[in-house]
Parts: structure tokens; C-alpha cells; sequence
């Protein structure tokens, strides 16, 4: 079956409108955001030979000047402590960042980027603020604003739901 942008499987036509609504809009978010995300993992690798997980912890730590513990850093990217401890090594093998032991605690290790890391990094964010602008040439300031404000509220939703759902 052919599929246009308004035609869906046909067990979607046996649920109540809200509910083909909703799960339409759940899609499209879906398609698109593995769109953009397929794509930016892409050129992180060609550009830069980087992959997203590593991009996000050097995002993370850019943010967090005097460093990250991993548990910090798992929980921000809400991601396992085992995940962020491999992208950690590869970014330490690669003079990104530099893992330092707290005073109070030698287990626990803090991340933090280099200068060299720090500049790399920037060079890659400004990069990807390019990338990210060119997918979304075709919107103008008024329908980017207009989604915003609807992501806004869907997250609201969602956080509702959640709470609800978690009693």
C-alpha cells in the first residue's frame, strides 16, 4: 500500500478520531525526528568523526564549566552510567576531556573538557547550529515559534500523563 501523507494503515481507520489523531501526530514526530537525528549522526561522522552519544556529553560538559560526575552525566542524558563510562573513555583517548577523582570520594570521577576539548567542541556546536538551520530553511520565524508553542504545551501533556501514570 502506498502510503501519502494522509494515508495511514487501515487499522487506524477502526479508532476513534482523537485516537488516529493522536497517534498520526505521534508519527509524524517520530519520522521526523529520526530524520534529523539520522542525519546529524551522519555528518557528525563525516565532519568530525564523532558520534551523537559523544556530542551529547561534550554538550553536557560545555554547559557545566566546572565538570560533570557520571552519574550527573547519565542522568542528564538519561542514559545507563555503563553508556556514559564508554563514551567518557573514548572522548578522554581522543584529549577532549579529562577525568579527575573527587576529593571526597576517589570512586567518583569528573568529567570535564579540555581547552583543546573546549574549542573542538565549539567548532562542532557552531557546525551543527548550521546543519540544523539548513533542515529547517523552509520554516519561517512565525511557524518555527508556532511549533515551539505547541511542542510547548504537548510536553505539558506529557508530563501530566506521567504524573497521573506514576500516582
Amino acid at each position: 500500500m502506498k502510503k501519502t501523507k494522509d494515508t495511514f494503515p487501515d487499522m487506524l481507520e477502526e479508532l476513534p478520531k482523537h485516537s488516529k489523531q493522536s497517534l498520526r501526530l505521534w508519527l509524524r514526530m517520530l519520522t521526523c525526528t529520526n530524520f534529523v537525528e539520522k542525519r546529524i549522526r551522519n555528518l557528525l561522522k563525516e565532519e568530525f568523526n564523532i558520534t551523537l552519544p559523544q556530542f551529547d556529553v561534550l554538550s553536557a560538559l560545555e554547559r557545566s564549566p566546572k565538570g560533570l560526575t557520571m552519574g550527573q552525566l547519565s542522568t542528564m542524558l538519561m542514559v545507563s552510567n555503563g553508556n556514559v563510562t564508554g563514551v567518557i573513555n573514548r572522548l578522554a583517548e581522543e584529549g577532549f576531556i579529562v577525568r579527575n577523582p573527587l576529593k571526597d570520594d576517589r570512586r567518583t570521577f569528573v568529567a570535564k573538557l579540555t581547552p583543546d576539548g573546549r574549542k573542538r567542541f565549539r567548532k562542532m556546536a557552531k557546525t551543527h547550529e548550521k546543519w540544523i538551520d539548513d533542515m529547517y530553511t523552509n520554516l519561517n520565524d512565525g511557524e518555527i515559534q508556532e511549533l515551539m508553542d505547541s511542542l510547548y504545551i504537548m510536553k505539558s501533556s506529557l508530563k501530566h500523563y506521567d504524573e497521573r501514570s506514576n500516582g
